[in-house]
């Protein structure tokens, strides 16, 4: 079963989604985490079941987290979460080591998971295709030139996140 729940942030409110599951905390496995206006975000569907219950424990990590007290979620994706291409995936692991406060750019990332050269831009379209931000900090990763680019959030909110793990400074 399809549930979801809606958390204020500073980021406007978002909308977490996830499956139930018998060995993720609160009983949910994360499938999607999107913010307002996000490119490609999830939207409720027919049949889904608002359970903000199911969502308590990342919940309070997201409050933590926009605190300044918290430095890695330990979420449980779902497999639509954490599923993707193999390629995706690697990505997306290597995105879950950038630690927090600091950042990285696309090719640093390709070299990660072994993708060099034109594969840099596959790297961005796998970024891209991130369903769970802020938890998965592909807000993190930057361009080259050490210029903010591309995040379905809108890069407002890249900023603000990173602004707010003090790898901006003012």
């Amino acid at each position: 079963m399809t549930v979801y729940a809606r958390v204020v942030s500073p980021l406007g409110e978002l909308l977490l989604v996830g499956e139930e599951s018998a060995t993720a905390p609160g009983g949910t496995a994360l499938v999607s985490l999107s913010v307002p206006g996000q490119k490609g975000a999830a939207g409720v569907q027919d049949g889904w079941r608002h359970a903000p219950e199911a969502f308590e424990e990342l919940a309070g990590q997201l409050r933590a987290y926009f605190r300044g007290e918290l430095t890695r979620f330990s979420v449980e994706y779902a497999e639509r979460g954490g599923g993707g291409t193999d390629f995706q995936r690697r990505v997306w692991r290597a995105l879950e080591e950038i630690p927090y406060g600091e950042m990285v750019t696309y090719g640093q990332i390709a070299a990660r998971v072994g993708s060099s050269g034109a594969g840099v831009r596959a790297v961005g379209t796998a970024i891209g295709r991130n369903p769970v931000l802020v938890v998965r900090p592909c807000h993190r990763v930057i361009g080259a030139d050490g210029a903010l680019r591309g995040y379905a959030g809108g890069l407002e909110r890249k900023e603000r996140l990173l602004g707010l793990e003090g790898a901006l400074v003012s």
